[in-house]
């Protein structure tokens, strides 16, 4: 079979990193805390972290463990999360309060409802995050608009829809949507929930971030005492991946584990920021044509950026059809391995590793990784089947299969 080692891109921890950020923001006290937030929502529930014994001994590593976060309180995606923390934590602002004071009860109650007023939430996605951030304002009784980008799956925005919020597809990619709804968040005095930053809007983008530790707390008292040796994490504007980054080195200091940030070739912002090695921001512009459509964004978080930076140690540009074997791995196990359905972005990570392992154009990549048989390789997956339609082609019909 023949494989395109041009598809894949691989680059080292850049030397022009300045000052070492803190993650103290993002460490274990901070994550209690979001987690307790969380714990109050009556829907909660720890997701699972799943081991592919099986599919460990294949490949040759000691073990594998995912994190499934199709089960994320029937919304089969991750990033309500971020979203609910952040307007949380922005009502107990508005309210001078704390975030422990507001738990999902007292928060979404007729008195506070009453004592803020009508509020309107506004936010681009490609889904997920639109999803959790309507879901959350549903639940607040308040207002929410959604942009997204041009290409946007039918199915994701219904999904939307069905959470009340009004929900529209731009003909703009995604960077050009959330300065859409920036606009008239400022234009109309509603509120913009949006993962990505810039100066003079960093605090929600902050909270967001915040909110993803949940999951990263949640697994780490999975593994009960057992530290991963490896972690890879797949990034969009980077919040997800500098959170789980920024955490774990809070929790492990100088002995944090080998991360690995993964991206579409289309839209690999972060691996353009890191293989220039200047210390400046690298954006990707044009349509980001990619499956991985959660993964679709071509302008690097501010608040997260640095933290990749210090603390991730490679970061990976890579093919559609490596997320697409992500997918078909997960869903068809080996022998007794748990199935996980997971999205073309939450299967991402995944299905570049899997690629380091079995790929011999990228033979070299093992030994640069360091992954061998003492390896204990953590993944999320951060997304279910969110768009059925383009799951079953892929994983049923064979669609972006390798080369």
């Amino acid at each position: 079979m023949d494989f395109k080692t041009t598809d894949f891109k691989m680059a080292e921890k850049p030397k022009k990193i300045g000052a070492k950020p803190s993650v103290a923001h993002l460490g274990r006290e901070v994550a209690e805390k979001v987690n307790r937030f969380h714990k109050s929502f009556p829907m909660y529930e720890e997701t699972p972290l799943r081991a592919l014994n099986a599919l460990s001994e294949t490949l040759g590593v000691k073990k594998i463990l995912v994190k499934d976060e199709s089960f994320r309180f029937g919304l089969n995606a991750f990033k309500v999360l971020g979203g609910s923390f952040a307007i949380g934590s922005y009502i107990a602002d508005r309210l001078e309060t704390d975030i422990d004071a507001l738990p999902y009860e007292k928060m979404t109650s007729e008195e506070i409802r009453q004592t803020l007023g009508p509020l309107t939430f506004i936010s681009a996605t490609d889904g997920n995050h639109g999803r959790g951030v309507a879901w959350t304002v549903r639940e607040l009784k308040q207002s929410s608009v959604i942009y997204m980008p041009k290409g946007s799956a039918e199915e994701r925005l219904e999904n939307i829809r069905a959470e009340g919020a009004k929900a529209d597809i731009t003909e703009l990619n995604y960077d050009d949507a959330v300065r859409l709804a920036n606009r008239h968040a400022e234009e109309n005095g509603w509120i913009l929930v949006q993962d990505t930053s810039w100066k003079g809007y960093e605090t929600i983008p902050t909270y967001i971030m915040q909110g993803y530790t949940t999951t990263a707390l949640e697994a780490l008292k999975q593994m009960a005492g057992e530290k991963p040796t490896h972690i890879f994490l797949q990034a969009g504007v980077g919040s997800f991946a500098a959170a789980v980054t920024g955490f774990f080195a809070a929790v492990y200091g100088e002995a944090c584990p080998s991360i690995t940030i993964v991206e579409p070739n289309e839209a690999a912002c972060i691996y353009e920021t890191m293989a220039a090695d200047d210390g400046e921001i690298h954006a990707v512009t044009g349509d980001m044509r990619t499956i991985m459509a959660g993964l679709a964004c071509g302008e690097p978080v501010t608040v997260g950026i640095d933290i990749l930076r210090h603390y991730a140690s490679h970061f990976i540009s890579g093919p559609d059809y490596a997320a697409a074997q992500g997918m078909r791995v997960l869903g068809a196990p080996l022998k007794a391995d748990p199935r996980i359905i997971s999205g073309e972005s939450g299967a991402a990570g995944v299905g570049m590793f899997y690629e380091i392992m079995t790929n011999p154009a990228l033979s070299g990549w093992k030994e640069r990784l360091k992954l061998d048989s003492d390896s204990v390789v953590l993944f999320f997956s951060t997304e279910g089947d969110t768009d059925r339609t383009n799951y079953r082609r892929i994983v049923w019909d064979g669609a972006f299969a390798r080369p």
